[in-house]
């Protein structure tokens, strides 16, 4: 009962800053970037939940689970790409803006602006010449789609280094109207170049197609993002330092650090995904994915890392501990609700929504539900100690958790593959319902002991 009037206090408190406008303090400017940072995520994953709803019905569950299982292998290389450098890139910059210090800012901003370009060339590289292999194990037209993810690659990688340095700065507006451009570009092109190719077109092609029109819309995100940040105070300084061999370590530990949670992350969240492509035919990729994209869109919503980040690394330990529980709370409130909300209405969601053809979605959605009740939490933690400067511990964590998640939808998939291959589909649900329960459980153990 404490809990719960603490969190209802805390969202009362939370309504009357809005309501007079009052964004002053850290709290204060946190609640005004979560704001935009909301709106953000709201337009956005209502966008990607019109557009996954748009293609499901169009593409049916054969061919969308293909354009999930390209997409999903194609994020597994993003991954790579990364490296963790945005969050680096937050990290350290802000760290330095908020010291007035804004030569070492700028030699962190170019230090790392370089190291991203040069990964990315790597990865792109790399993806072209495994295309056909990785089309050929899972037995799938999918090779060209995959080529095409080098532009997404390429572009997307632009558009994560300009929001990070944004959010460094603490600017979010320029990252909303980017992201209403963005949703709005691909809503509309994307389903008229399907139906317009659909009949005329292959497979493979059609997916590389879909790909590469993702791939045009993060373009033109890139393009209204770098003229944003030419304002920033960041891109105006002329000044500029060496970072020093101490400096150039720090970062590349924290990389090395943060890549493996953007790796192990990554892996987490679309390896079901992957082993059910290599085990099964394509419908029942589209099955689960079409469950799965729902939940991912729900979580999102009552998630705030991204506006966090940036306020977590300029609190002192006292007051970062006492803003962690409060988020934590109001966090914790709205994942009860949605959880309950969704497992009750599965099934109408899901017929209303994607149409009768996706009914074997529902119980896989019941299942997935569950992830409602832990994420937002993780995302919390995972933020916080991020923020503290040990990544380490969501790093070790996250590993220990990912190897799990592999190991359970191996045992899981090929054991219940047996007695058919929905059951194989249920199979893989659970097993990533334990490995994120598990993760969330590592990260109470390593608060609790810091």
């Amino acid at each position: 009962m404490d809990f719960v009037k603490e969190g209802e206090s805390d969202i009362k408190a939370l309504f009357n800053r809005i309501k007079k406008g009052d964004f002053s303090g850290s709290t204060g400017i946190a609640i005004k970037n979560s704001i935009y940072q909301f709106s953000t995520t709201l337009i956005g994953k209502i966008g990607s939940l019109v557009l996954t709803i748009i293609l499901a019905r169009l593409l049916m569950p054969e061919l969308f689970g293909l354009y999930s299982l390209a997409l999903s292998t194609i994020l597994i290389f993003v991954a790579f790409s990364d490296l963790g450098i945005g969050e680096t890139l937050i990290r350290f910059v802000s760290r330095e803006l908020g010291k007035k210090n804004l030569p070492k800012a700028k030699a962190y901003w170019e230090y790392l602006i370089r190291i991203k370009f040069l990964v990315m060339l790597v990865v792109s590289l790399i993806l072209v010449f495994a295309a056909g292999p990785i089309s050929e194990i899972y037995n799938k037209p999918i090779s060209l789609a995959l080529i095409a993810g080098i532009l997404y690659i390429f572009f997307g990688g632009i558009v994560v280094s300009l929001q990070a340095l944004l959010q460094a700065h603490n600017i979010f507006k320029p990252i909303l109207f980017r992201e209403i451009v963005f949703q709005i570009t691909r809503v509309i092109i994307i389903p008229l170049v399907v139906l317009y190719s659909i009949k005329n077109i292959e497979t493979g092609p059609l997916v590389s197609i879909i790909i590469g029109i993702l791939s045009l819309s993060f373009a033109i995100s890139a393009i209204l993002l770098y003229y944003s940040s030419k304002k920033t105070a960041l891109i105006k300084e002329t000044k500029t330092k060496t970072l020093s061999l101490k400096n150039k370590l720090e970062i590349k530990r924290f990389v090395l650090l943060n890549s493996t949670i953007i790796f192990s992350g990554i892996f987490f969240g679309y390896i079901d995904i992957v082993m059910l492509g290599y085990f099964l035919s394509s419908e029942y990729i589209g099955y689960f994915q079409g469950a799965f994209s729902f939940i991912n869109s729900a979580i999102s919503l009552i998630t705030f890392s991204a506006a966090l980040l940036p306020i977590f690394s300029r609190l002192k330990k006292g007051k970062m501990d006492l803003f962690f529980k409060k988020t934590i709370r109001v966090v914790s409130i709205v994942s009860v609700a949605s959880f309950l909300f969704i497992l009750l209405a599965s099934k109408p969601l899901i017929l209303a929504i994607f149409g009768s053809e996706y009914e074997p979605s529902v119980n896989i959605l019941r299942i997935l539900s569950l992830l409602l009740l832990s994420i937002p939490v993780t995302t919390i933690y995972s933020t916080y100690f991020i923020s503290s400067g040990k990544p380490g511990i969501v790093s070790k964590s996250l590993i220990i958790s990912t190897i799990m998640n592999i190991t359970l939808n191996y045992i899981f998939i090929s054991y219940m593959l047996a007695y058919g291959p929905m059951y194989a589909v249920y199979g893989s649900a659970i097993a990533t319902i334990i490995s994120r329960y598990f993760y969330l459980f590592l990260l109470i153990v390593w608060k609790k002991r810091v």
